[in-house]
């Protein structure tokens, strides 16, 4: 029987805020960009928490939400230090570390440098560890797989640890909604609710078009995690398959010659990053939020590459099959897709991604 960790860093941004500012402690905190500049919210501190404000909101709702709330730009650098000295201390324990974000990671312990039989004491230890190290705390979820453990470090937060041994798996999930499914987020946890599907172990005993037809190919999936099967390994050497960014405007983009600009510098980023990993992306997709916030995806697959006179031409021909230029954007994004190490080679037929 394995024994997984998931380990997730309590409000992760806004914590090294309040660490490094005593005066920001017991504040609600945001961690984000302002309000008039149409921010977003990175991270929330617990007291922002309690007001409803939670990462991904803009941040004008946030305060609105919560008029007494602290908003503090981010800074990386520190938080990829603090990520840093934490992910070291995952490998003193086990080289099986797989990284999720800068604040998350599952950790494989069942053979472990601390010959901690029980993943209860090593997730203990490191909680301690980490705390000591950084100030900071963590909540771990112990669990015999990896989608066990990743609800369960969500159990208790902040600081918690919540342990589901192999014989108490069976009445953990008797009590989880189905939401709680990998992979179900509102949209489905709705189209599931209305065919009569409340709780994770619901999707047990549904018949087999009914579930398809609620979640297309991820049925077989969802019913094996129903029934608490999950075999993925821990992998050490996670390998990305898309990458790319976007940028909110302080202020629509009504000028087409300038969004092609802007599309073009996105591309040129991407480029950059393929170089740094030594990879060719065979799909460049474009991203657009209207400033009524209606938001389309264009996408386009050819043979790989990561030139970028190539990328950045497909990027910006993208904007043809948009309505930019006629109506007002306010956001914009864009990355690259269906990677790999070699280049000109002929895309797949299950790879191509068609306009919308």
């Amino acid at each position: 029987m394995r024994r997984i960790l998931h380990v997730d860093m309590d409000a992760f941004y806004a914590s090294v805020e309040q660490r490094d500012n005593p005066a920001l402690r017991g504040k609600p905190l945001a961690v984000g960009g302002q309000p008039n500049r149409r921010g977003v919210v990175a991270a929330a501190s617990y007291e922002a928490r309690t007001f409803g404000v939670h990462s991904a909101m803009s941040m004008a709702r946030a305060v609105k939400l919560c008029p007494s709330l602290v908003i503090v730009p981010p800074d990386f650098s520190r938080y990829k230090a603090a990520s840093t000295t934490i992910f070291n201390i995952y490998r003193e324990v086990t080289p099986l570390v797989e990284p999720l974000s800068l604040d998350e990671a599952y950790l494989d312990v069942t053979e472990n440098a601390w010959h901690e039989p029980l993943a209860t004491q090593v997730a203990k230890r490191l909680k301690q560890r980490i705390r000591d190290a950084t100030g900071l705390t963590a909540s771990a979820g112990v669990a015999p797989n990896k989608f066990l453990a990743k609800i369960a470090s969500g159990w208790k937060k902040p600081d918690g640890l919540t342990v589901i041994p192999p014989d108490r798996v069976e009445p953990f999930l008797q009590q989880l909604p189905v939401d709680a499914l990998w992979g179900v987020g509102p949209v489905t946890a709705s189209k599931l609710r209305a065919r009569g599907i409340n709780r994770l172990v619901d999707v047990r005993a549904i018949e087999e078009r009914v579930l398809r037809e609620a979640v297309g190919g991820m049925a077989d999936w969802l019913r094996q995690l129903a029934h608490g099967i999950d075999d993925r390994p821990v992998c050490a050497h996670y390998e990305p398959k898309s990458s790319g960014s976007e940028n909110t405007y302080p202020e629509d983009l009504t000028d087409l010659e300038t969004i092609r600009r802007e599309v073009d510098e996105m591309a040129r980023h991407a480029v950059g990053w393929l170089e740094r990993k030594q990879l060719f992306a065979r799909t460049v997709t474009l991203k657009v939020r209207y400033a009524d916030f209606t938001t389309i995806t264009r996408s386009h697959t050819a043979v790989a590459t990561r030139s970028a006179a190539e990328l950045c031409e497909r990027a910006v021909s993208l904007l043809e099959r948009t309505r930019a230029g006629e109506r007002p954007v306010r956001l914009l994004g864009v990355s690259v897709h269906n990677l790999c190490t070699g280049g000109d080679s002929p895309a797949q037929p299950g790879d191509w991604l068609p306009f919308e």
